[in-house]
């Protein structure tokens, strides 16, 4: 039976056991596809409802900003996602702060595609540049604590650098490129929350050998009570109220910047890609991949048959894993010795460093109630 699980993938979606969470009821069906049936989907609007929605969203945007110099703010990664955001809020007639953070990992087709937006929008372009010796030393301490989601040190300073510069500038609405048509699935036992402050502090404070003196983060209490209910900030998934085909998406990015194509999910970070497909998968098993197809196909992008096929192609060939694990190694100040020793250490949850998952349960119980309550979505727009 055991090996039987092992092996066992959704006869929708091609999500398999390297999710440990994953059930299947009689008919092979994942409880990832059973949530997005039942309950994700209800949050999806691709269609007329969707646009009058959105309507409605960029009317209260322009009005609240009317007499401020931005009426909302952007994160600009120089993906595919953020990227067609940018370009979608410039035909709304929005007038957004653009902040990119450079993590010191950018590859030079990121920079490039975002000049190209930024020109092409007419943009007010705030780049945020990393302190890049303490990002380092976090990244490094996250490589010795021998948990699975080392994308955590980029992500919190992505979200706390937009935050601070919005309330900075009193923006009250955050637009984000996450979606639901190419993000609905993704398991949660493959990571933990990037915006939990105590975990990653207690994570450095104990691998770690600097001081975060310029590494801004986002405790629990401002991202869930301070933002929302203090500042009103309202975060906005406009890809969400649109039929946002990422393939489509692409084309219509080349057409209209000249923006090119990284060839995977999330290349527009070095760190990300080499983490995404070469240290994720050798030291835990798991490939980003599926969850990502997965959720293209239940969003009726791709076919399953295409997905398997996807699947059939390495995530590297042997010349571009070369290149890429030597800047890895050496841009982390790492030797390939060190390197090697780290990919070989016992693995670890991030549970069992001091958390706010218990906290992080307990809010999104009251999030429920209130939002049951009140009938409006909890820090979101409805």
């Amino acid at each position: 039976m055991q090996m039987e699980r092992e092996y066992q993938i959704c006869n929708r979606c091609i999500m398999d056991t390297s999710d440990p969470e994953i059930t299947f009821d009689r008919n092979g069906l994942c409880n990832h596809c059973r949530e997005f049936e039942e309950i994700t989907k209800k949050e999806w609007y691709p269609n007329a409802e969707g646009k009058k929605l959105l309507k409605t969203i960029i009317k209260d945007i322009k009005q609240f900003g009317r007499y401020k110099d931005y009426d909302c703010i952007i994160g600009l990664s120089g993906g595919v996602d953020s990227s067609y955001l940018a370009i979608k809020v410039n035909e709304m007639g929005l007038r957004p702060l653009v902040v990119h953070v450079d993590a010191g990992w950018n590859s030079e087709l990121a920079v490039n595609n975002i000049e190209n937006i930024v020109k092409y929008c007419e943009y007010d372009l705030h780049t945020h540049v990393v302190d890049w010796e303490e990002i380092k030393d976090l990244q490094v301490a996250y490589l010795r604590s021998g948990i699975a989601n080392q994308d955590i040190p980029q992500d919190h300073i992505f979200f706390s650098a937009m935050y601070h510069y919005a309330v900075k500038n009193s923006i009250r609405y955050v637009l984000t490129g996450g979606n639901l048509a190419s993000e609905a699935i993704f398991p949660n036992a493959w990571h933990n929350d990037a915006m939990d402050a105590r975990n990653i502090k207690a994570i450095h404070k104990k691998f770690g050998t600097k001081k975060l003196k310029n590494y801004k983060l986002i405790g629990y209490f401002e991202y869930y009570f301070y933002y929302p209910f203090i500042k009103k900030m309202r975060v906005i998934r406009p890809l969400n109220y649109m039929p946002y085909n990422r393939h489509e998406a692409i084309q219509e990015l080349k057409e209209k910047i000249g923006w090119k194509d990284y060839g995977r999910k999330h290349g527009e970070s070095r760190f990300t890609k080499f983490f995404q497909n070469y240290y994720l998968p050798l030291r835990f098993g798991y490939d980003k991949r599926r969850p990502h197809y997965s959720s293209l196909i239940v969003s009726g992008q791709l076919t399953r048959e295409e997905a398997v096929k996807e699947l059939d192609i390495p995530l590297y060939d042997e010349r571009e894993l070369r290149e890429d694990k030597e800047y890895f190694v050496k841009k982390l100040g790492l030797t390939n010795v060190e390197f090697e020793e780290l990919l070989h250490l016992k693995k670890h949850s991030f549970e069992e460093f001091p958390n706010c998952h218990s906290y992080f349960k307990a809010i999104k119980r009251i999030q429920g109630l209130i939002e049951s309550k009140t009938h409006r979505k909890w820090g979101r727009y409805s």
